[in-house]
């Protein structure tokens, strides 16, 4: 499906290789769960660094809504960009049928290229699971446990042990694992990239949040999967999901919201570096909805001070910003269906 095509190439100033100009060799889809335009726009007031969102050229808007649903959940909206389909929400990989539908891990480790995932949640939440697992119900966490061990992906990391290891079932995830060829880490973020693939496991549900100390894991997490699948020559596909931006926004926590966002906003500068010596990589960055109607209003009318504030403790239907740079960026701005970006980066990735 992937069939590679000669295509021009030219060398890129500042660098030794030789680079396609056009197609990338790498992409990385990194997914703020929550993300709306206001909570990037935080990052722009609390941040103590200028915001890696000002670094892109091509920025569009995405329409969300799931084919059950006006507002859409992450399982939809996840299964959109994983499979290019509009299904209901709660559906993990599968069609408004219940009919499993093939992911992007799925389709492009059909040609030799790596995959990863990442989530600051369990690895088995909406958002990742929407890109190895098919099920009916994103509730089924036992269930999509069971795909990762078998799946096409070959680095992972984020929460969800106890869903490997403490099963009703009694079946023994971790073994499975391990079988299929994985080197597990339960116990903190190893510093070196393993040449087996690669489990990491170091919460039994999510990981703590910023507030809590969980400190630099999502970029240290990013770094070591980007030194991981760069050894694979024939390119690599990550997802890494900033998930507790999303509930932030449930618990009408502007704190909690505001510390996530700007987490996330460093590990996309952590891509940016990588992208400055990997030309050839194409990094997306989006979210899969909005949370909470989050807003930055005056504070009493004061026109220079900001009180964050919230219209739900659920998901809005507001647009969504998408932001891409590197080769094949200036195809996703625009205003389109969040199912565009996987048909996209499809289109992309059969040019190559």
């Amino acid at each position: 499906m992937l069939k590679s095509i000669a295509s021009f190439s030219q060398t890129v100033k500042g660098t030794s290789q030789e680079v396609n100009t056009t197609t990338p060799k790498n992409i990385v889809l990194l997914i703020g769960d929550g993300m709306g335009l206001s909570q990037i726009s935080a990052g722009f007031f609390y941040g103590d660094q200028p915001s890696n969102f000002e670094r892109f050229p091509v920025v569009g808007l995405l329409k969300t809504s799931a084919s059950s649903d006006l507002i859409t959940d992450s399982a939809a909206s996840g299964t959109a960009y994983a499979s290019g389909i509009k299904t209901y929400n709660g559906a993990i990989g599968m069609t408004k049928d219940t009919v499993a539908v093939k992911t992007i891990v799925e389709l492009v480790s059909e040609s030799d290229m790596s995959t990863g995932l990442i989530a600051t949640s369990s690895i088995t939440h909406a958002t990742p699971a929407s890109f190895y697992a098919h099920v009916a119900s994103r509730r089924s966490y036992e269930e999509i446990a069971t795909f990762l061990p078998h799946s096409d992906v070959d680095f992972f990391a984020g929460g969800g042990l106890k869903f490997f290891s403490e099963r009703s079932d009694g079946r023994d995830l971790i073994s499975e694992l391990e079988q299929q060829g994985f080197e597990l880490s339960t116990q903190s973020l190893p510093k070196q990239p393993s040449e087996k693939k690669q489990a990491i496991l170091l919460a039994e549900d999510a990981l703590p949040t910023m507030l809590e100390g969980r400190g630099n894991f999502l970029p240290e997490a990013t770094q070591l999967a980007l030194d991981h699948l760069s050894e694979n020559t024939n390119g690599f596909f990550l997802m890494v999901e900033g998930s507790q931006i999303d509930w932030g926004g449930h618990a009408n926590d502007a704190d909690y919201l505001i510390a996530e966002q700007l987490d996330f906003d460093t590990t996309i500068g952590v891509v940016l570096a990588y992208m400055i010596e990997n030309p050839d990589t194409l990094l997306i960055v989006t979210a899969d909805h909005e949370t909470g109607g989050f807003t930055l209003a005056t504070d009493t009318g004061d026109y220079n001070k900001i009180k964050p504030s919230f219209s739900t403790t659920g998901h809005s239907a507001s647009l969504i910003p998408i932001f891409a740079k590197g080769p094949g960026a200036n195809l996703f701005g625009g205003i389109y269906e969040n199912t565009g970006v996987f048909h996209k980066i499809m289109d992309l990735l059969e040019n190559r």
